[in-house]
Parts: structure tokens; sequence; C-alpha cells
């Protein structure tokens, strides 16, 4: 087999070059033409009269510089050595069975064998679950830390569970994608952020499941672990149901199709959010069960919204719940409840006298529309059940009244443009968990209605932390620790504008963007121009 010849830098002393000469882990060392007894005059044994061989000259390698990756790594220390590159005969191997799927994942994407459970040998990769000296899983970092190790030829992913260790193999195949090679040393990791979504509105535009599996791909391996799928608004209903088939749309995904891409998001370590958004934005709902839309004194349709003080309203809604409770089988559910149309009026007590007097008859005299549709957030947050995290949008949540949003809902902050608008402090103040969706940076929405303009990663990436939740300007850092993440959001408000491939190309820098500044908050040490290069190299 051909021997690869690694060279490092020249080493310049007293006017001499020395070249330093070393081997990759499929050939040996050494400056002559072969090894052993190859070289031999007769091709049987060495002649008594050579001269004996000169040593062979000692590696020796410049300290490595850090992985460029996407996102960046928090901590890399250097070291000197040839690094680690696949090659022929390497082998991805286990120290844990349940590191399988990982292992064989990586040696795909690298053209490595899987080698089982088995300790490495040069040219290996080796993944495991970190343990202590009782054999324990390992305490201190979060399972989505992870160390990286290149040394004597070998890559060891070392995690506390096995979602750093797939981090940990992301890191390693975009080092390989850049440069060939893994630098010799020690990558330390971690988020800075346990929330690193992105949401695709379904319901407006049909997006293929084979485009939703091509964006998990491509999330995975930007470390993001959540994708959000809106699939019920007023244009359509998106995913087939059993409980109630005469809601759903042409247009729509099969319960498999979705079981594919629940099971491959999870095989990339990411969480499916779906959201069912309501008692606003039921629409499809609605022109299968036109009873229940909501209609205010005079008589007049509000566009979307059920009549929340009809029960038939909340067990369509219940139903779909439960039923898709087996469907996504992820801890969290997107509950939506903005835009209720019956609280964008002046005075909705007047406006929607049944709504008014439901809220009296159940939650006292005193007791506003508001109210009412605050219980209701509730009660489909207990439709849900009390395993999940659940969470809904800012403008759910009212000022004053005499109930208030169960303390598990967390805030989607999406904008402050509504009617009454909350600046993010408050619900930061009531001690809310916040995810962030600022609709400054993170929203692309299609056809740029509404003055909105599509997000570029250049200003993601220059100007915007989780810290900013609204417009351009963060809150305080004393909150930090509440902000649990963000998502970047496609919405499909003007369906026909792009196609799906173009929505792919689109969102594609601000999707790096975004997951930099949530794997690290800190002021990127690349600049922008560098950014661009390096996600043109890796993928």
């Amino acid at each position: 087999m051909p021997r690869r010849l690694a060279v490092s830098a020249g080493l310049v002393t007293a006017g001499a070059v020395a070249l330093t000469v070393g081997f990759w882990p499929d050939g040996g060392g050494g400056s002559g033409g072969g090894s052993g007894d190859a070289g031999r005059a007769d091709g049987k044994g060495a002649a008594s009269s050579a001269a004996p061989r000169a040593p062979e000259p000692t590696p020796s390698y410049a300290l490595s510089e850090a992985p460029a990756t996407i996102p960046a790594v928090r901590a890399h220390e250097p070291a000197r050595g040839p690094g680690w590159r696949p090659g022929d005969g390497g082998r991805v191997v286990v120290g844990d069975g349940r590191l399988a799927d990982e292992a064989r994942l990586l040696a795909g994407e690298l053209r490595l064998k899987y080698g089982g459970e088995a300790e490495p040998r040069a040219g290996d990769v080796r993944l495991e679950l970190a343990k202590n000296k009782a054999g324990t899983p390992k305490e201190g970092g979060g399972a989505e830390s992870y160390t990286l190790t290149v040394k004597d030829r070998v890559v060891r992913v070392a995690a506390p569970a096995e979602a750093g260790v797939f981090y940990g193999t992301r890191t390693l195949k975009q080092e390989v994608a850049d440069g060939g090679t893994a630098p010799e040393g020690v990558v330390r990791d971690e988020p800075a952020k346990p929330r690193r979504g992105f949401m695709i509105d379904i319901a407006r535009k049909h997006f293929s499941a084979g485009w939703i599996e091509d964006r998990i791909r491509e999330l995975g391996d930007l470390k993001y672990n959540e994708i959000g799928l809106h699939f019920s608004d007023d244009q359509a209903f998106r995913i087939a149901s059993d409980s109630h088939p005469e809601v759903v749309s042409a247009d729509h995904l099969t319960k498999d199709q979705v079981r594919r891409i629940v099971d491959l998001a999870a095989d990339r370590h990411m969480t499916v959010v779906p959201e069912i958004d309501s008692p606003g934005h039921l629409g499809a709902v609605i022109a299968a069960h036109p009873d229940l839309q909501l209609r205010d004194s005079g008589g007049a349709a509000t566009r979307g919204a059920v009549d929340i003080s009809k029960p038939k309203a909340a067990e369509i809604v219940d139903d779909l719940l439960r039923e898709y409770d087996e469907l996504f089988p992820g801890a969290r559910w997107h509950l939506g409840a903005d835009e209720y149309q019956a609280l964008t009026v002046r005075d909705p007590e007047t406006s929607f006298p049944q709504l008014a007097a439901a809220a009296r008859d159940r939650l006292g005299s005193g007791a506003r529309v508001q109210d009412l549709a605050t219980a209701w957030l509730n009660d489909r947050a207990k439709a849900v059940g009390p395993g999940r995290e659940v969470r809904a949008w800012n403008d759910g949540f009212f000022r004053g009244g005499v109930t208030s949003v169960d303390d598990r809902v967390e805030v989607a902050y999406w904008t402050g443009k509504e009617i009454g608008a909350r600046e993010p402090v408050e619900y930061l103040r009531d001690g809310r968990e916040v995810v962030n969706y600022n609709d400054e940076y993170l929203y692309y929405v299609l056809g740029q209605p509404n003055d909105f303009r599509y997000p570029t990663g250049q200003r993601i990436y220059e100007q915007w932390t989780p810290l900013v939740l609204r417009g351009t300007q963060p809150v305080p850092a004393s909150y930090d620790r509440q902000i649990l993440g963000a998502t970047f959001a496609v919405w499909c408000d003007l369906a026909g504008s792009q196609t799906q491939e173009e929505v792919a190309r689109g969102i594609r820098m601000p999707l790096r963007a975004t997951a930099q500044k949530l794997w690290d908050e800190r002021d990127p040490a690349r600049s922008w121009q560098e950014f661009v290069g390096l996600a043109g190299r890796i993928g």
C-alpha cells in the first residue's frame, strides 16, 4: 500500500533548513525508499559492506490551531502532532453500544468502517460516554457538552450523554471538510443556550417531507436541537388526522411521513415541536365547522377565531392535541395563543357579549374576555399533559385580569407590535422563561408583507444576541439564564413568493449565523467575510 507523506513547515536554525517528515497511519516513517528488507541490494540480505543507515529524523510539528467550524468551538488546547485524517483501514469504534447510531453515521460520512465496541488503534475514531472511576456517568458539563481529543493519530470524542457525543462528531466532520485534517489537541465545547431552534410554517405553504428532512440534516450539522412545525392556520391544516379528518387539507403530510421526520430528528438529537395555534388562526378548522366561528354583537364573522364560549371548540382542539401525543413524542408543544381577534378591538366585552358572559360565569363577576382567553390557554396546556414543556406567543399573555397563564408555560417572544404591547422585561420580572423569536432579526416572512424584510446572516452575526428579545436593544444581562434560547422562523404569509428551494437558499446564512450566536454569545472571532468563506468550505 503506498504511504502518504506528511511534511511540516521547515525549521530554520543557524542558516540551515531541516524538513520534518512523518507518515499518516497507513504507512511507516523514514526517509529511505522503503522499510524492512526492501532496500537490500540482492533482495535476500544486506551486503556486509553496506554503510549503516542514517537515523530517521524525529518528527516535529508546529503548534496546532483551533479547528474552523460553525458554530465555532468554545475552547481548544493546542498541541504538537500530525493531527488525524480519515484513511484506508480507519474505523469508528465505540466504548458503549448506545453510541452505535452516532458511530455508523460518522463512519458513512467520513468513509470509514464501523468497528463496534473496541479499543482504538492508529487511524481510528473512538466515541465514548465519559465515566468516573466507579464506572458511572461522569458529572460536570451539560448533556450537550463534549471533549474531542486528537492524539497519537487517534480521535476520541467523550461526553456525559449521547447528544454531546453527536455534537463532537459534527465538529470532527466539519474539521475534515475544511482542511482534510483534525488538528492535534483538545476541544472542550458546550452550548451557551439549551434551546437552538428553527421553525417552518407548513400551514400556509406545503413543504415536502423530503425538504423538511434535508433541513433536519442541515440543522443537525449546525448543532440545532429543535425544529418547529406550525401545521395549522387559517389557510390549511397539514397533517393527517384520524379524529378529525374533515379539517385536513388536500396537500398534507401523512402520519408515516411525520414519523420518519420525527425519527430522523431524534437521530440528530433534535426535538420536533408541533404547534396547533388556538383560539385564533383556526381558519382551517372553521372551514369544516362554520358554527364555531366567532361573531360579534352584530353577527359579523371574525376571521380565523373560534368562539371560545362554545364547548365544542375546545373539544375539537383537545381531540387533535391528544391524537398527536403519540405522533410527537418529544418533550415540547407550542400552543400559539396569539392574535385572538376578540382582544384586538377597543371594547371586547361590548363587541363580544357572549364571551364576556362566559368569562363571568366561569371565573367570577370581575372576569373579562382576556381572562377567558387565558383560561383557554391553561386548558390546552392541561390537554397536552403534565409531562410536556409548553410555550405560547407573548401576545397570549395579558396584563392584569383575575387569572394568569400557568407558570409552566414559556413565553415565545416574537414582537412588541401588538395592542397593549409589554416590554420583554415584564415577563422576565415575573420569573417567566423565554424563548427568543425576535421578529426584527429571526423572522423570514415570504413576500415581506407588513414592513418585514428578509433577515440577513450578517445582521444576526454582527448585531444580535439572545438578550435582544425585541427590536434591537438587549435586556439586562442579569436575565440571561431565563432566556432559554432562540428560534429562527420561516413564515409563509405570501406563500407563492418563493419556492422551497429559494427558501432553503435564503435561510442558509441566517441559520448559520443564528447557530453561532446560540452556541457562543460572545463576539465572534471571525469577520463576517471569513465566516461566509468558512461556510462555503464546510457546507
